[in-house]
C-alpha cells in the first residue's frame, strides 16, 4: 500500500479502515476540506454526484455487486435498481409484513392501511422499487399489481407475542413460490445473536441455495436479538448493527436490510472495543455498517413513524454513507393517502440527490 502523509488521507483511513488503495483514499481526499484534518466526519464530505459525476462509484472502490452476479439475479436486481422506484441504481422499498411482525395495532393510526390493497396501490402509484410481503398477501393481492411494482416475497416470519430473547423466524414459503408469483427477490429475516441462531443459519442455508439455483436475489433482514446482545449495548447499538451487517453479507445476502444504528454512550460502554470508546456519530456508524457489508447493497429502515425532517435526514445520511436506499413502511403507509404520496416524492428526491454508490 502507498503511504500518504496528507492528514486528509489519514482521516479517511481512520474513518474507513478498509481504505487500502490509493484510488480509495483519493476518492475520499477529494471531498475532505483541507481544514478538516483529524476532526473529519462524513458530513464534511462533498458527495454530490451532479458536481462530480465521474466520481460516483462504489464507496469501497471495489468490483460492483451486479458485475459478479449470474444473469437471473442480475436481471431481477436491475429491474428494482434502475427500472422502478427512484432508479439510478438505488432502492426505495415498502415493507408491508407488519401485520404479522407487529400485529394489527400498526394500522390504527391510518385505518385505511388495514386493507392490503391500500398498501399495494401505494407501492405501485407512488413508484416504489419493490414491496415486501408474506405469501398470503402476495398470493391474494399481488396479481392485481404484477408488472406495476416488483415483489419481494418474505419466506419466513413470526409474531411478536413471545419474548424476543430466543427469536427465530420460521420458514413458511419457498423460493419456488417466489418464482411462481413473479417475484424479483426473496426476503429472509435473520436474528443475529439469538440462542437459536444455529437453527436460523441452517434455515438460511437452504433458502440461499434455492436462491442460487433459481437466480433469485436474496435480501436478508439482519436483526440482532437475544440476552447476549442486550448485555453488549442492545439490539440497535452500533456494535450490534455492524455485526449484523457483516453476518448477512458473509451468509450470502445480495442486499442487507438493517435498522438504523443508535449512538447511546450509556449503553455503548458495555459493547466490545472499539465500539465502547466513543467518538462516533450516527453517520460514522452508518458508514462503518455499509463498509462491513462489502459488495452487498445496504438499505436502512426508518422504524416507527416520525416527523418529515427526521425521515429526510435519515435518508440523506444513509445515501451519503454509501447505502443503496431505504426501506420505509410505517413512516409512509400510516399517513393519509395524499400525505403519503407527498413524503414519498420527497424521499425519492433526496435519494437521487444524495447517491454516492453505484451497485
Amino acid at each position: 500500500m502507498v503511504e500518504h502523509s496528507d492528514p486528509r488521507a489519514a482521516a479517511s483511513r481512520r474513518l474507513y479502515p478498509g481504505a487500502t488503495t490509493t484510488a480509495h483514499l483519493y476518492w475520499f481526499v477529494r471531498r475532505v476540506p483541507p481544514s478538516a484534518g483529524r476532526n473529519l466526519r462524513l458530513s464534511d464530505l462533498n458527495l454530490n454526484p451532479e458536481e462530480d459525476p465521474v466520481e460516483v462509484k462504489s464507496i469501497t472502490e471495489q468490483k460492483s455487486l451486479l458485475e459478479g452476479l449470474p444473469a437471473g439475479k442480475r436481471a431481477r436486481l436491475r429491474r428494482m435498481l434502475f427500472e422502478f422506484g427512484p432508479g439510478n441504481g438505488t432502492l426505495m422499498l415498502l415493507p408491508i409484513d407488519q401485520g404479522i411482525e407487529h400485529g394489527p395495532r400498526d394500522f390504527f393510526p391510518n385505518p385505511a392501511s388495514k386493507d392490503p390493497d391500500y398498501q399495494f396501490r401505494l407501492a405501485a402509484e407512488a413508484g416504489y422499487s419493490a414491496l415486501a410481503c408474506q405469501i398470503g398477501m402476495a398470493t391474494k393481492y399481488f396479481p392485481d399489481y404484477a408488472g406495476s411494482v416488483p415483489l419481494i416475497l418474505k419466506v419466513n416470519g413470526k409474531t411478536d407475542i413471545p419474548p424476543s430473547n430466543r427469536a427465530l423466524s420460521t420458514v413458511n414459503a419457498s423460493v419456488e413460490d417466489a418464482v411462481r408469483l413473479g417475484a424479483d427477490a426473496v426476503g429472509y429475516t435473520l436474528y443475529v445473536g439469538s440462542p437459536r441462531q444455529d437453527e436460523d443459519l441452517l434455515q438460511l442455508k437452504g433458502v440461499r441455495e434455492d436462491c442460487d439455483r433459481y437466480g433469485m436475489p436474496l435480501i436478508v433482514w439482519s436483526y440482532p436479538r437475544g440476552e447476549a446482545v442486550e448485555a453488549k449495548g442492545g439490539q440497535n447499538s452500533f456494535y450490534a448493527i455492524d455485526y449484523a451487517a457483516r453476518m448477512a453479507m458473509e451468509m450470502g445476502a445480495d442486499i442487507v436490510k438493517l435498522n438504523m444504528p443508535k449512538i447511546d454512550p450509556d449503553k455503548d460502554k458495555d459493547a466490545p472495543a472499539p465500539y465502547n470508546e466513543g467518538g462516533f456519530s450516527q453517520q460514522d456508524a452508518i458508514a462503518h455498517c455499509v463498509e462491513s457489508a462489502g459488495r452487498s447493497l445496504v438499505v436502512l429502515s426508518g422504524g416507527s413513524k416520525t416527523d418529515d425532517e427526521t425521515v429526510l435526514r435519515n435518508t440523506r445520511e444513509v445515501m451519503e454513507a454509501g447505502g443503496s436506499g431505504v426501506i420505509f413502511g410505517r413512516n409512509v403507509w400510516q399517513r393519509e393517502w395524499n400525505e403519503a404520496l407527498e413524503i414519498v416524492a420527497q424521499i425519492k428526491e433526496m435519494i437521487v440527490a444524495s447517491v454516492s454508490r453505484t451497485p
